[in-house]
């Protein structure tokens, strides 16, 4: 499904991004794998894809940082050739009510988790174009969507990325590169796992399906949005959520 094409996957070293990352290898993606800090959990996820027959390679980067994301992107095209999948996914959480969130925890999740993904768009975008199928895919969140108490950093920066989402597909869409994003709900991962909402029977009272949702299920659909199945689908938004934001 995505042979001879490269992957690169921000927060690609666990949760989410790991997921996406090994079921893209496993349809025969080339994977960059762009984490932050643990290096042993992407030397892990190289193995795994590299056991799936594809290339792999992990590269340490704080997606923050325009400079060294832009460092990491040149880096990368050096290594694979041209990129014609970018899976925005990095992410960090600093919940908070908005009476007690320092100004520190707000901004490091904005530029994190939204400015993160315009510094990759920004960086590579030009190879994105010269792919004949170019895919970007942001992973925002149901609280984007929704808002949510405690996380008024996180869900706004998940909003600004819907908001990226929509321009950045009506800006590439000429170039035959499409821009789509996936929004979980609750998905069972490290991050996930000590919200309190998860407790209790919240999720049996709020989520439709009455369960936590996995990465694999995630993962699937980032796969097709990669592949040339979602050819004519751009600017969307599709949530993964088992119902709770209907």
């Amino acid at each position: 499904m995505l042979q001879e094409r490269t992957a690169v996957i921000t927060g690609a070293s666990r949760g989410i991004g790991k997921a996406i990352a090994l079921n893209m290898a496993q349809n025969g993606a080339n994977i960059a794998i762009v984490y932050a800090n643990n290096v042993e959990a992407a030397e892990t996820v190289r193995q795994q894809a590299e056991t799936l027959g594809v290339m792999a390679k992990t590269y340490p980067c704080n997606v923050a940082d325009y400079r060294e994301s832009e460092c990491v992107c040149e880096q990368i095209i050096k290594d694979f050739g041209p990129v014609s999948i970018l899976v925005n996914n990095a992410g960090i959480v600093r919940d908070n009510l908005v009476l007690r969130m320092r100004e520190a925890d707000f901004d490091a999740v904005i530029d994190v988790n939204l400015k993160g993904a315009f510094n990759f768009i920004k960086h590579l975008s030009r190879s994105l174009m010269k792919s004949p199928a170019g895919r970007i895919i942001n992973i925002t969140s149901v609280s984007g969507l929704m808002g949510s108490p405690g996380q008024i950093n996180y869900a706004s920066a998940k909003a600004g990325l819907i908001g990226l989402t929509k321009s950045v597909a009506r800006e590439l869409a000429p170039k035959n590169v499409t821009c789509n994003a996936i929004a979980p709900g609750f998905i069972d991962t490290d991050m996930t796992s000590s919200l309190p909402r998860l407790a209790g029977g919240y999720v049996e009272f709020a989520v439709p399906l009455r369960r936590v949702g996995s990465v694999d299920e995630v993962a699937h659909v980032a796969t097709f949005l990669a592949s040339k199945m979602s050819s004519y689908i751009t600017g969307e938004v599709i949530r993964v959520d088992g119902g709770l934001g209907m």
